[in-house]
């Protein structure tokens, strides 16, 4: 038997530590024993409003405990960075071989767990852009998980990326992560207005925020929509603004086009060379989670939140 975190939404503390049975890897599997894995906003907020139990958890790092029978994969031994569509908050997880990555020895296991959902987010919208040299990017949730990573990719990609953020603070933490300026206010549309046009947006407000977005991208330009944390409802005038792309971005539909294991490897390189901040704000025993959870849903910080087992 092993641990795994549930959560039973109707519950007063509805995620739990409970006993399940030990994993058992198909020929194209590998077994993880977990060290560590980040909690994103969108699946704790998914978990907690579904109507059953249910076992979540998307990011995670770990050791190779048993390769894939295949012969693909990490070696034993190996250690290794992944994410699953469900159930990877375990002492032990079966994963898709192809689907990791190993971990560079100059970061931690805590480094490495940010970054499956989050970055490979920020990395597949950039890519919409095309060659973002020398281009005007906008990027809201310039201070989450994805928005952090995005800023530092796209100035790693030459872009002049402008950020968004609600107060000053955060609106430093933008700049810290990459942001070349930051537009600073609780409604910001007037000065997204003002301050444009871009020639590349990406959005994970969504509502009125969006709405406002894309009359703002220059004739071709692209707007990447990723989230919606005010409103997953948008009016859009599309009267005079031909040739202007809105793209509806799922993961799981990008991880189909893309090399998730290469790219993850990519990644943590990144960090290993410190050309890449994970931005984690919390780091607690797996313990805690019901804590932290809470604290997430809250905004009680900002950054990405990690627990060990």
């Amino acid at each position: 038997m092993i641990r795994a975190i549930f959560v039973n939404p109707h519950n007063k503390n509805p995620f739990t530590i409970q006993e399940v049975e030990t994993p058992q890897a198909q020929p194209w599997e590998t077994i993880v024993e977990v060290k560590a894995f980040s909690l994103n906003r969108g699946e704790v907020v998914d978990a907690i409003q579904r109507q059953e139990t249910c076992r979540p958890g998307w990011d995670f790092s770990g050791v190779v405990r048993q390769e894939a029978l295949n012969g693909v994969g990490p070696k034993k031994g190996s250690r290794v960075v992944g994410l699953l569509l469900t159930g990877a908050w375990a002492e032990q997880i079966a994963v898709p071989a192809l689907t990791l990555a190993e971990i560079p020895d100059e970061i931690t296991f805590e480094q490495a767990a940010s970054l499956p959902v989050a970055g490979l987010s920020a990395l597949y919208a950039l890519r919409k852009g095309g060659l973002l040299l020398g281009k005007r990017v906008l990027i809201t949730g310039s201070t989450g998980g994805v928005g952090a990573f995005a800023h530092q990719l796209g100035a790693l990609s030459g872009a002049y990326s402008i950020g968004v953020a609600r107060s000053e603070s955060k609106a430093k933490q933008a700049m810290a992560f990459g942001a070349d300026e930051v537009l600073v206010g609780e409604d910001v549309t007037k000065a997204i207005a003002t301050n444009g046009p871009y020639d590349f947006i990406i959005d994970s407000v969504g509502g009125d925020t969006l709405a406002a977005l894309f009359p703002q991208l220059i004739p071709q330009g692209v707007c990447v929509s990723l989230g919606h944390s005010s409103s997953d409802t948008s009016s859009l005038h599309m009267i005079g603004l031909g040739g202007r792309t809105l793209y509806s971005f799922f993961l799981g539909e990008e991880m189909n086009r893309h090399a998730p294991s290469q790219d993850l490897a990519m990644l943590t390189r990144l960090v290993g060379a410190g050309k890449l901040q994970t931005g984690i704000a919390v780091q607690e025993s797996w313990e805690q989670i019901d804590s932290v959870a809470r604290q997430l849903i809250n905004r009680d910080f900002t950054g990405k939140a990690v627990l060990t087992i």
